[in-house]
């Protein structure tokens, strides 16, 4: 009968939320399914329809300068600061494939200074760079090869456009009239009598010397030069319908420029750097992106037709606007790698008579969440996530990813991970967050010296700020709200969202804490209803018991103190750490031992890399959990939920350190009882499902990683597997002692049983009637040898090696290895290597010098016993020979003796 297998706690990354965008080029794909972005050295591939990761392609070890996405995303360029442009050609994404495959084509040198700008044009066969260097150059895409080569830019070039102008007869003759006196062709002649225009692609480019060049891809020169601007060119777009280039540069400025005759026909003040223009509703309207973090329309008589908006700040600005006329929106890029989804349906022209509201945002995707700080559960269902990513606005992200069509996530973007709501409305970073049993209550505390308690209404889509609590002197760096439900039942408990939490608690760096009551009504300003000064250094966690009469905080000045919740009074002290207390956490009721005859535990998280648990009854020390190699940041308890009486486990800690790693103690006997590494920095936020006991961590790495309770399935197989492992066990005892040594020798070697696997060798070596001609005693166990795969073969030849270093076991590995060498070809055994590595420790050769090595000592032995043994021979004869004459000397004594005659003369 299988022994009874012990719990584990076992944890596995169920998914993870990455950055797919950090910062430099951008791209889309005609059809708005697919962005590429930079994320550090390397280009990542994302689908915008549900955010899966489709490809990831590997830096050269530089930063990415410039990146270019064909509109049908066929192909991706990659330029870097190394110098080199590399080619990918891209597997098509349908809808069944989440995965797209790229094959690099070429990898060239096409400047000799970093490239700066790309462009590909709209039948993505050519793409246009341009270098620091002030040269512009065409590329064929599929075939590599330079096609075009422009010199006159004097300086960086900054902007790229492709576009086809329709070039009347006159205007054709005009411009070839001094050509035609030189050089009349009838075929040209011919050619312009068939038709009264054609189309000829040109080439714009921009530098910063605010210079634009119209470059003639047909007669390889430049067309003209347009020189208004005063400052670097950002961006270009052309019309064919107004028949009009369009040109914005950091002078605050717009330029439309008339295609036919290349002077400007407008120009347009928009106070403010403008990174990207465009053409949008027909190319009726233009539209704008710069500096002031706003989308601005304007008519192409030059009039704003978008009411004023305010202004962002720095990080609002936008970099870029990415836009396809087959789109119904424009999506927006920002320097704080945010992209927002622009509905252009009120820029319709039947609509875009007067003046337009602000484009409406209707999706909202983050490029990176920075460095996670603090993050909780929030919603009912505990279905969102609240994210604390060292900015002044809170994220909220949805954590459901059930029933979503495709095109359902087109349209709304709430696939796992997508950003559903912003709250703003800090004037600086947020440091801590915490929500309160319902999920329908957030509070956040900043840097601008003040909290704020928000209502959460998934449902009615609402997120609004219910109070602003505003009175420390410096900045916030802990805040709690109660964790106790109200009685099932109750009015509370059944609209939590008209009953907010009845106080809450803040600590600040001015080394206070307050209490702050919460009126039904709420009130856009509260007073705290208690100061106390607490700590000699700054206050870093504060946590309220499961109960709602005590609270806890920790402070940088190795301490931690116990205060009534209704008087402010400190009843405890808890002393012990050797630095300052990061994090403090009550164990709620669900993690406690029922009839433990205490008062709960609480635990503390120090920068000495300890976790101290300790006894709410008399605050002593109960347990130091030492294991971590940096500062112990965040800790989370898990629900108790033993599963029967092999379960040992007492109530569980989860904790968070500067190593990146997060590990899971037993409160009850000091076990840590695993550890999870997904992260590469510092893992500041850690928090646990109050009833699944699933896990969710966040760092400095701008990495989420989402972890799931295997502890059941984890117990299920390790179960399973040690019945399996009985069972074989004991048809292995069956086998051997019937004397089926073919099934015996296969299963020894398929459970990987070498001591059984000796036993069998043994006896068929040592059998006292081995078969006539057999290499091994059997000839059974000979055609089992002879038959064994490539894995039991190299498993043999391991346990052979082992075998062969005893004395005692040494003939058996030397019978079975002769065996071996005499079944299998040299050819056979040297393909054999270890599965999947090549080279590594364990290797044939490595296994073949260990068996030699050991052979020559045995070897050695034996002469050395064959040398030993001649002298002995030559002992035993001597022996024999003095044994001999003493005999005949004896019996001459006795004869002499009877006759009376001495033997001594």
């Amino acid at each position: 009968m299988a022994q009874r297998t012990s719990v584990k706690t076992t944890y596995a990354v169920q998914r993870t939320l990455q950055p797919i965008y950090s910062s430099g080029s951008i791209a889309l794909s005609e059809d708005g399914r697919i962005l590429a972005a930079c994320v550090g050295e390397d280009a990542l591939l994302t689908n915008l329809t549900n955010g899966q990761e489709l490809a990831r392609i590997e830096g050269d070890g530089e930063a990415i300068t410039a990146l270019a996405l064909t509109p049908a995303a066929s192909h991706l360029i990659i330029c870097s600061r190394s110098l080199s442009m590399r080619i990918y050609a891209l597997s098509p994404l349908d809808s069944d494939d989440q995965t797209i495959t790229t094959n690099l084509l070429r990898s060239l040198r096409p400047h000799t200074s970093p490239v700066v700008t790309l462009t590909v044009d709209a039948t993505g066969t050519l793409v246009a760079t341009g270098g620091a260097d002030g040269v512009v150059k065409v590329w064929d895409i599929r075939a590599g090869y330079t096609t075009h080569t422009f010199h006159e830019h004097g300086g960086v070039v900054s902007a790229l456009h492709f576009f086809q102008v329709e070039i009347s007869e006159k205007e054709d003759e005009a411009e070839h009239s001094k050509k035609r006196k030189r050089r009349k062709s009838q075929q040209e002649e011919n050619m312009r009598d068939k038709k009264d225009s054609h189309l000829e692609y040109r080439l714009a480019s921009g530098a910063e010397d605010g210079k634009i060049r119209i470059w003639n891809m047909h007669e390889r020169m430049s067309a003209t030069v347009l020189d208004s601007h005063v400052s670097v060119v950002r961006s270009l777009k052309f019309s064919a319908r107004q028949n009009i280039l369009v040109s914005s540069s950091r002078d605050k400025t717009l330029i439309m420029w008339d295609a036919q005759s290349w002077k400007a026909k407008r120009t347009i003040a928009a106070l403010e750097g403008i990174e990207s223009v465009g053409f949008t509703s027909a190319d009726q309207i233009i539209y704008t992106g710069g500096e002031n973090g706003r989308i601005r329309l304007w008519s192409t008589s030059g009039q704003e037709i978008t009411r004023e908006q305010q202004p962002g700040n720095e990080i609002d600005g936008i970099v870029e606007v990415l836009y396809y006329s087959t789109l119904p929106y424009l999506i927006s890029v920002h320097a704080d790698q945010v992209l927002n989804f622009h509905s252009l349906r009120s820029a319709d022209l039947p609509s875009a008579e007067g003046v337009l509201e602000p484009l409406p945002v209707f999706r909202r995707v983050s490029g990176t969440h920075d460095e996670v700080i603090d993050l909780a559960y929030v919603g009912f269902d505990k279905s969102l996530l609240a994210l604390n990513t060292n900015s002044e606005d809170i994220r909220i992200v949805t954590l459901d990813s059930s029933n979503r069509t495709s095109e359902t996530e087109t349209t709304d973007g709430r696939y796992f991970g997508a950003d559903v709501a912003l709250l703003k409305g800090h004037d600086d970073i947020v440091i801590c967050l915490d929500v309160d049993w319902s999920g329908h209550w957030l509070a956040t505390g900043a840097k601008d010296n003040t909290a704020r308690l928000w209502r959460l209404d998934p449902q009615g889509d609402s997120y609004k700020c219910f109070a602003v609590l505003t009175g420390h002197a410096e900045s916030l760096g802990a805040i709690a709200l109660p964790h106790m439900a109200p009685q099932i039942g109750s009015s509370a408990f059944t609209d939590p969202l008209s009953h907010p939490p009845s106080y809450l608690v803040t600590g600040s760096q001015d080394r206070t804490v307050k209490r702050w009551d919460i009126s039904k009504e709420g009130k856009q300003k509260l007073r705290a209803k208690y100061t106390r000064k607490a700590h000699d250094k700054d206050i870093n966690a504060i946590d309220i018991d499961p109960s709602g009469t005590l609270f806890a905080s920790a402070s940088q000045d190795r301490t931690v103190k116990i205060y009534s919740a209704a008087e402010g009074e400190a009843i405890g002290v808890l002393r012990g750490h050797r630095r300052g207390v990061w994090t403090v956490k009550f164990a709620p009721k669900e993690s406690q031992v029922p009839n433990s005859g205490n008062k709960g535990l609480i635990a503390t998280g120090s920068g000495d890399k300890t976790v101290k648990i300790w006894n709410l009854s008399d605050y002593s020390c109960l347990l130091t959990l030492e294991g971590h190699s940096n500062s112990v940041l965040k800790l989370a308890w898990l629900p108790y939920r033993p599963f029967d009486a092999r379960d040992k486990r007492g109530p569980q800690v989860a904790s968070a350190a500067g190593d990146g790693l997060v590990k899971i103690w037993d409160s009850s006997s000091g076990e840590a009882m695993t550890t999870l590494d997904n992260h590469t920095d510092r893992v500041w936020a850690l928090a646990a499902h109050p009833t699944a006991g699933a896990l969710i961590s966040g760092g400095g790495d701008s990495v989420i990683t989402f972890w799931e309770d295997t502890t059941t399935a984890t117990l299920e197989a390790a179960t399973t597997a040690e019945t399996e492992r009985v069972e074989l066990d004991q048809k292995l005892q069956n086998f051997a002692y019937a004397g089926n040594y073919r099934e015996a020798i296969t299963l020894a070697l398929q459970m990987d049983q070498p001591g059984r696997l000796f036993g069998l060798f043994k006896s068929v070596v040592e059998s006292e009637v081995p078969d006539e001609g057999s290499l091994s005693g059997l000839d059974a166990v000979d055609e089992v040898l002879a038959h064994l795969a490539d894995e039991q073969l190299y498993k043999l030849l391991l346990r052979l090696r082992d075998w062969n270093t005893n004395v005692r076991s040494a003939p058996i590995a030397q019978k079975i290895l002769w065996t071996v060498v005499k079944l299998y070809p040299a050819s056979r055994l040297a393909s054999l290597k270890p599965a999947g590595k090549i080279g590594a420790k364990g290797s044939l050769k490595e296994i073949l010098d260990a068996v030699r090595a050991y052979s020559e000592r045995h070897y050695h032995r034996v002469e050395e016993l064959v040398d030993e043994s001649y002298l002995l021979d030559f002992t035993l004869r001597e022996m024999d020979e003095v044994a001999d004459l003493k005999v005949i000397t004896n019996g001459t004594a006795r004869l002499g003796s009877r006759r009376g005659i001495s033997t001594v003369d």
